[in-house]
């Protein structure tokens, strides 16, 4: 159980900093925000990558990995983007 959750957490902290390289321009995120967004896009690009039968492969699973990153990306510019917009008109 907690190797689970420890592995959860260096995958996710991995793919939302994979994300985070893809977006454009600097983020102003945390590391826990940016751990949780890569957990959330590892999770879903899993669940997507499976039911598109390429999640399961000998070796890396490199399309599974691109898709769980284009999902952090968009994590990432979103949470961004609604962080912006709530100060801009605060």
């Amino acid at each position: 159980m907690i190797s689970t959750i420890i592995s959860a957490i260096i995958v996710g902290a991995i793919i939302g900093a994979l994300g985070r390289l893809v977006v454009r321009g600097r983020q102003n995120i945390s590391i826990l925000a940016t751990i949780v967004i890569g957990i959330i896009a590892a999770l879903i690009g899993t669940f997507i990558a499976n039911a598109l039968n390429v999640g399961a492969t000998d070796g890396i699973d490199w399309i599974e990995v691109v898709i769980q990153v284009v999902l952090a990306a968009v994590g990432v510019a979103l949470y961004t983007g609604t962080r912006t917009r709530s100060r801009v008109h605060s």
